[in-house]
Formats: C-alpha cells, sequence, structure tokens
C-alpha cells in the first residue's frame, strides 16, 4: 500500500552489524504508543508500517535526491531508526531522537529518523512543524554544520521511503 516496489527481502542489508544495531523484533501496539507519547509526536501510519515489515536498519538504496537542487545533489542516510528503546540506534535508544536533541542541540521540531554518514552532523527527521504534533509530517535533512539548516526532502515518509535510489546513481 505504502511501498508498492519494496521488495523486504532485498530493501534492508542485515549484515551482523546492522542486526546488532539496529534491528528490533516488529514493535507491538503498546510499543507504539509508548514510544509516540515519549516523543510527544504521532508516527505516521507509513513510518510504522515499514517497521512492522523490519523495525530498523539500513537500507542498500541509502540516496535521497534533493528536490530543485543541481544535478546530483542527495542526502546518504546510513540507517532507518527502529520503533523502540533496546537498540543504541532506535528512536528511543541511547543515540537516537532525543539524544540528538538534548546533547548536539538539533530542532525539537520533530523526530529525527535517519542517521547519515557524518557522523553526527546532519540527520534525517519527521518536521512536524506545518502539520502538529498529530499531523502527517515532512521529511526534511537537517545540517548541524550549517547552522541546523533544513531542507525539504519529501512530502511524507512513504515519499521518502519510495524515493531513495542506490548510491551508484550519483557516480560518474
Amino acid at each position: 500500500m505504502y511501498f508498492p516496489n519494496l521488495d523486504p527481502t532485498t530493501f534492508y542489508d542485515n549484515d551482523d552489524y546492522a542486526l546488532a544495531n539496529y534491528v528490533s523484533d516488529p514493535p507491538s501496539d503498546e510499543l507504539i504508543h509508548s514510544i509516540e507519547t515519549e516523543l510527544g509526536y504521532k508516527l505516521p501510519a507509513a513510518y510504522i508500517a515499514l517497521m512492522k515489515i523490519q523495525n530498523g536498519g539500513m537500507p542498500r538504496n541509502n540516496c535521497f535526491p534533493i528536490p530543485n537542487a543541481p544535478a546530483n545533489s542527495y542526502v546518504a542516510i546510513t540507517n532507518i531508526l527502529g520503533i523502540g528503546r533496546e537498540k543504541t540506534y532506535s528512536l528511543c535508544g541511547e543515540l537516537g531522537s532525543q539524544f540528538m536533541i538534548d546533547e548536539w542541540g538539533y530542532p525539537d521540531t520533530g523526530v529525527y529518523i535517519c542517521d547519515c554518514p557524518s557522523g553526527g552532523h546532519d540527520m534525517v527527521m519527521l518536521d512536524y512543524s506545518n502539520c502538529g504534533p498529530e499531523g502527517e509530517p515532512e521529511v526534511v535533512h537537517i545540517d548541524q554544520e550549517f547552522d541546523y539548516r533544513k531542507t525539504f526532502l519529501a512530502q511524507d515518509f512513504a515519499s521518502f521511503v519510495n524515493g531513495l535510489v542506490p548510491e551508484e546513481t550519483f557516480q560518474t
């Protein structure tokens, strides 16, 4: 429904590192509600649907072309954070969304869902600035190195996931 071309057997790169640090059991409805309460935001239905297929991980297609930018402009991600607390890289894990707000000073206007290869200097976020905590958030890139500059990526999470492409797309 949300991801018509997603093959769950090939979407993620499930190596040992990814399984140990990112992938959790599928979230229960109780866990989802608990995480939403802790974060203060209702998670998009498409995000929850993807996490029920696999709860977090490292996508093989890990680049998103930046709309209305020069050719070969893209944001690379290393992972999509799962719904949970037990994995270091989960929404409420040790290095999850609230950690990025509290420790790195990222804007508190949404939920940080993807790390980037910069090691914390930029992130991808579900941005609730325009819709409120119960609405359908946009997906944006936040660049800490440029005064937390926000760059629009996609109108919703499903569009973001469906727009991910392999890094080779941008190699010349």
